[in-house]
C-alpha cells in the first residue's frame, strides 16, 4: 500500500478493523463507508470468516473499492456464490467439511495426498504463472497475458463451480497456463473488485509497486 501510494503521491490511513465486530452487530458495517477501499487480507481458518464475508458484500453491493488477498479471493467467490448464485450455505471446507455448496476445496491431487498422509506436498508455494485473460482489469493492470506471482495456500476454488460463477458474472482472470487452477477473479460493472490467489505484497518494491496494489489506490481515489 505505502509503495502504491507514493506512486500516486498519496498517503494512505490504513484502518484496521476487527471482522467480529460485523459478526456481533450488521449494523457495525456503516463503518466501511467511511473507507475509500477495503482489503480482505491471507489468513487461515474460521475465526471472523463470517465478518469478513459481510464485509465483502457490502463492499460489492455499496461499489467500494474492495482487493482480496489469497484468502480474501476464496471469501469472495464464498460470497458470490451464496448472494448471487444463491447457493446457500456455500463455504470453504477448511471451515465447514460437510457444506453442501463447497466452492472453495482441494484439488483432487491434492486430496490423493492428503490420504496417504502427505499434508506437505499440498501447499501450493513460491513463485508460479499466471496467464492473464485479455479485456479484464488484470490485464489492464498487468498489461502482459502471463506474469510470474508467489503463493502461500493450501485450497482452491473448486472447478465444479467454475461454470456457475461465470454464468453469474465473476469473471476468473488470471489462471494457471493450463487453465486448471483459477487465480484471479474480478467483477465488471464495478469501481474495483479484485481477489488475488497469490500474494502481491510479496513483488512489490519501493519503487515499482505491484499493478494490483496501483490498480487499487488509482480506484480509491477516485
Amino acid at each position: 500500500m505505502r509503495h502504491a501510494s507514493a506512486k500516486n503521491e498519496v498517503e494512505s490511513e490504513m484502518v484496521w478493523i476487527d471482522s467480529k465486530d460485523f459478526e456481533r452487530d450488521k449494523k457495525n458495517l456503516k463503518i466501511l463507508d467511511k473507507l475509500n477501499g477495503i482489503i480482505v487480507p491471507g489468513g487461515f481458518g474460521s475465526s471472523g470468516v463470517e465478518g469478513k464475508i459481510l464485509a465483502i458484500q457490502y463492499a460489492r453491493e455499496k461499489n467500494i473499492p474492495f482487493l482480496g488477498l489469497c484468502y480474501g479471493l476464496q471469501l469472495a467467490v464464498i460470497e458470490f456464490a451464496r448472494n448471487v448464485c444463491k447457493l446457500e450455505k456455500a463455504n470453504t471446507t477448511e471451515v465447514d467439511p460437510k457444506t453442501p455448496y463447497p466452492v472453495i476445496d482441494f484439488l483432487p491431487w491434492q486430496k490423493e495426498l492428503i490420504q496417504k498422509n502427505q499434508y506437505g506436498a499440498t501447499m501450493r508455494l513460491g513463485g508460479q504463472k499466471v496467464k492473464i485473460k485479455k479485456g479484464t482489469l488484470a490485464f489492464k493492470l498487468y498489461r502482459k497475458t502471463e506474469v510470474i506471482e508467489r503463493f502461500r495456500h493450501r485450497y482452491e476454488i473448486s472447478p465444479d463451480y467454475v461454470e456457475t460463477l461465470e454464468k453469474f458474472g465473476f469473471i476468473f482472470s488470471g489462471s494457471t497456463p493450463d487453465g486448471t487452477i483459477k487465480q484471479i477473479g474480478e467483477l465488471r460493472n464495478h469501481k474495483f473488485f479484485m481477489g488475488t490467489q497469490f500474494h502481491p505484497e510479496f513483488t512489490s518494491r519501493p519503487l515499482k509497486p505491484n499493478p494490483i496494489f496501483d490498480g487499487f489506490i488509482k480506484a480509491c481515489l477516485k
